[in-house]
């Protein structure tokens, strides 16, 4: 005989009914509502006392226990629900003890009468005393002093926040951080604003209790003796003793939990930028150095001597003092920030060996710039950073890999208004700026007719004038394309980077890319290698490929193209880079179509598709080209005259040869035009609309 269990299924409605649930909270709320509205029996109103105590206890230990402010995001919401619920329940008892007061100090509940009698203690005025004073404590020094901190917290907060995203742009922009990280903090940022400033309001609920606790406690011990002594004929030593002995219980449970968040609030905003625990906070900078242990130690001793003093006490905490003196000094508690001091100490061993490891640091990109171009990357609008950004997200998507971060400095050898950009340390561009100028281009090549200082625009060479603001109306209107500082900049070192991808995709981008291909893909990379192809080839087939501005989003494509290419024998990356282009037809095709849909092209003849076959020697795998140099001078020659026929008639045309040359003849056209794209017949996708312009 087997047993089955089976499972009920929970309705949504009940799970979101249990602690923690969004309805269990809005009835939660609703119920503190009602707790003013409706008289509660005596059983209700002890277990809402003691929800009320327990509460607040707990986000007491809570802010004690916090690493950091920003860890209790909540504690805006919990003052002002804390603080509802205490008036709630000051409404409950207050309707209790005039309505009941009469009948004996149960009238308003066990809880009530519980902390009037262990507080009086049998005595009326010395019960009101401490009361009076509980209620000065909590109102004049607690509550005030937590609200005022919390006000200049959000204050200095948010006068701090431009200066903070400015440090974090900075640290992105330099390289230091990457764009997660970025984000991250940002988020951080916006969450201390936004509490600091919602503690700043809430600080004013604790503060609004206290004094709603004060008029309270008025309107029930007057209230009180009036309808005792009027409606109830009560003797006046009874009802003094009887409403006075309620009103002072129904503040205290009032006033003890106001305290204590009260406390918990003061806790929460005076910890401002410490992180760890408030008992470890206090234990290790309160304890840690044994000289101010020992001077306390010592004015304890002299207040022990001292006419008339206790002794037993100053001597006890004298004895405690010095033995945690004796003790810390005993472990060497100093050294290790002497120790730190002198690491950090210019010329101290530990300071040298982080300047020799900063200086073994080869960045991917760097940015240099002269004192005078320094507002760039910093102060009010510095739209430097935010292009940099925008450059490597636009060339991320393009090209298939994010290039590496890039870091900008400064460089006081440079002239003022002069940068200079590196590759991995060496040179690849510099130019002239003028932070305050606009610069204007004319897109036909020719130079603007407009005043101003002339020049030539960094990226391209084409003729240019830079102009004050407020011609930039006259200029647009000319046709000419103004651009400002940062945008020129930005420019010059898209082109730059575009010329040397290939040179930034290292071995550890190449890895990062096949790791985040999805998990059916990956299975090519885990059959492919290292059994067919090691993971340099791969990066070397990939990095020809940018080389010749041919973009690797399709990396699967790419992974099929070499994996062919190994199974079919090949092993040298031109051979294997062929396949791998047949395989991209489409979308080399695609990249090639003119704006009128077809692909413009410039084909070589017979005579030099001879030509340069017969010129190539060495084994198959690895065959070089062994042209005369008269020879290549007069291809280049002609094929120059046909590409500018082509360019004057509107056209960039692409220079079509057989796969067998294609490396080779690409290889000798970049030399001249490095922006015009060799293709093989065979990558020239079979659908596409081809239109002859001119032949070699």
């Amino acid at each position: 005989m087997s047993a089955t269990t089976t499972r009920l299924a929970v309705p949504r409605w009940v799970s979101n009914a249990t602690p923690g649930g969004d309805i269990a909270l809005a009835l939660g709320v609703i119920s503190l509502i009602a707790v003013m509205l409706v008289p509660l029996p005596t059983v209700l109103l002890d277990f809402g006392l003691a929800i009320s105590i327990t509460s607040s206890v707990l986000v007491l230990m809570v802010a004690l226990f916090l690493q950091r402010p920003l860890e209790f995001t909540s504690f805006p919401t919990v003052l002002l629900l804390t603080t509802l619920l205490r008036l709630g329940l000051n409404v409950a008892t207050t309707r209790a003890i005039l309505t009941h007061g009469h009948e004996g100090p149960a009238g308003a509940g066990q809880v009530v009468s519980a902390f009037g009698a262990f507080l009086m203690g049998g005595d009326v005025l010395v019960g009101l005393v401490i009361f009076a004073i509980l209620l000065v404590v909590n109102f004049m020094v607690v509550t005030k002093g937590s609200g005022r901190i919390a006000e200049v917290a959000a204050r200095f907060s948010l006068d701090a926040m431009p200066g903070k995203q400015m440090a974090i742009d900075a640290d992105l922009s330099a390289g230091i951080i990457e764009e997660a990280e970025s984000r991250r903090r940002r988020r951080e940022l916006e969450q201390e604003s936004s509490f600091y400033g919602a503690m700043d309001g809430a600080a004013k609920f604790v503060r609004g209790d206290a004094i709603a606790g004060i008029l309270v406690t008025f309107v029930n011990l007057l209230g009180g003796l009036a309808i005792g002594l009027g409606r109830h004929g009560m003797p006046l030593g009874d009802a003094v003793q009887s409403y006075s002995l309620l009103t002072v219980g129904d503040g205290l449970v009032s006033q003890i939990p106001s305290l204590l968040v009260s406390v918990a609030a003061g806790i929460v905003v005076t910890k401002a930028g410490a992180e760890g625990r408030a008992d470890r906070l206090l234990a290790t900078q309160l304890g840690s150095a044994p000289k101010p242990l020992a001077i306390a130690a010592g004015g304890a001793v002299l207040m022990a001597l001292m006419p008339g003093m206790p002794m037993l006490p100053f001597l006890a905490l004298a004895g405690a003092a010095g033995g945690a003196a004796w003790i810390g000094r005993a472990h060497g508690k100093e050294k290790p920030a002497e120790a730190a001091t002198a690491a950090a100490a210019p010329g101290s061993p530990a300071a040298e060996e982080a300047q020799a490891q900063e200086a073994l640091r080869v960045d991917g990109v760097r940015v240099e710039l002269g004192y005078g171009l320094l507002s760039l990357a910093a102060g009010d609008a510095p739209r430097m950073t935010d292009q940099i950004r925008a450059l490597r997200r636009t060339l991320a998507g393009e090209m298939g890999f994010m290039l590496p971060s890039i870091r900008v400095q400064d460089n006081l050898t440079l002239e003022p208004d002069q940068y200079l950009i590196r590759i991995k340390e060496v040179e690849a561009g510099r130019g002239t700026l003028r932070a305050s100028l606009l610069l204007a281009i004319d897109p036909s090549g020719g130079e603007p007719t407009l005043r101003g200082e002339r020049c030539h625009e960094p990226a391209f060479g084409l003729p240019a004038v830079w102009i004050e603001e407020q011609q930039r109306e006259e200029a647009l209107a000319r046709g000419c394309t103004v651009v400002d500082a940062a945008g020129v900049l930005a420019t010059h070192l898209t082109e730059i980077m575009r010329e040397n991808m290939a040179e930034l995709l290292s071995h550890a981008d190449t890895r990062k890319l096949l790791d985040g291909l999805p998990d059916e893909q990956r299975r090519i990379v885990q059959e492919m290698i290292p059994a067919q192809a090691s993971m340099g080839t791969v990066q070397r087939v990939l990095q020809t490929l940018l080389a010749e501005r041919v973009s690797i989003r399709d990396l699967p494509t790419i992974l099929e193209g070499v994996q062919e290419a190994c199974s079919a024998g090949a092993r040298a990356v031109p051979s294997i880079v062929a396949t791998v282009r047949l395989r991209l037809a489409r979308q080399l095709t695609d990249a090639a179509r003119a704006p009128a849909g077809h692909v413009p092209l410039v084909s070589l003849s017979a005579e030099w598709e001879a030509a340069f076959g017969e010129a190539l020697v060495g084994p198959a795998e690895d065959r070089q080209l062994a042209m005369a140099p008269s020879r290549l001078t007069e291809f280049v020659r002609r094929l120059r005259d046909v590409l500018d026929q082509a360019a004057a008639q509107g056209e960039t045309p692409v220079v079509v040869c057989s796969g067998a040359i294609r490396a080779h003849v690409r290889a000798v056209v970049e030399r001249f035009r490095p922006m015009t794209t060799v293709m093989a017949q065979g990558e020239i996708h079979s659908r596409a609309r081809i239109r002859t312009v001119g032949q070699v």
